[in-house]
């Protein structure tokens, strides 16, 4: 569902319309995040990483409106009530990767049971978009398995920085018992703030301290 703003209400209006019109920008910020706790549960319970942290982003982008705003096309700013992944699959006959999109499911079974389905189907075909119907509300999330960055962006030269989030995660690194990584966002400074980007970022933390995943359901 698409929500219009009402903008005469919307305490963002002005810095939208600055940062959107007269400086289009885009915050690009990278933090560290600890997956000591997170990476173990799944290895308990034989799920895989990939799936399950796209997940957690899914699932905490529901609680961070200003990270799912859009304009239709009718020019209407809004917000979708859920964003669903559009995430890379890497080819390593070729090196090239190729974007899938599962629809997010809040029920972790479900969404995992799906995205393995995707994965089967189009994960060998090449190609940019081998599974047609993306869905106009969605976000973007990929791998960097074999870096470990301290700053990651995407930049939109001549155009418009995405409403969207762009998403961007790393190479696993354990210091002093610790396994940390690497984990970007990029998005319009229209959109959201520093302040919006930190508690996002805190919001993904919490989760990976707390959650519980399964497989079955």
């Amino acid at each position: 569902m698409f929500t219009p703003i009402d903008q005469s209400t919307w305490p963002r209006r002005e810095h939208f319309a600055y940062y959107r019109n007269t400086l289009p920008c885009a915050n690009s910020v990278t933090t560290q995040l600890d997956v000591t706790r997170f990476r173990a549960m799944l290895q308990k319970n034989h799920i895989k990483f990939y799936p399950a942290f796209i997940w957690c982003v899914s699932h905490t982008l529901l609680s961070h409106p200003d990270f799912r705003l859009a304009v239709d096309q009718d020019g209407t700013l809004g917000t979708h009530d859920v964003l669903h992944p559009n995430y890379t699959v890497f080819h390593e006959d070729d090196h090239t990767f190729s974007d899938l999109w599962t629809a997010h499911d809040e029920d972790f079974p479900t969404f995992y049971r799906a995205f393995l389905a995707d994965l089967e189907t189009y994960g060998n075909v090449h190609g940019m978009k081998p599974k047609g119907g993306q869905p106009w509300n969605f976000y973007c999330i990929s791998c960097v398995p074999w870096l470990d960055f301290t700053g990651y962006a995407t930049v939109v030269p001549g155009g418009q920085p995405h409403l969207f989030p762009v998403l961007t995660y790393g190479k696993f690194t354990e210091h002093d018992g610790k396994l940390t990584l690497p984990f970007s966002l990029s998005i319009s400074h229209a959109a959201v703030d520093g302040w919006h980007i930190s508690q996002f970022f805190q919001g993904m933390q919490d989760l990976l301290d707390t959650v519980e995943l399964t497989a079955e359901g």
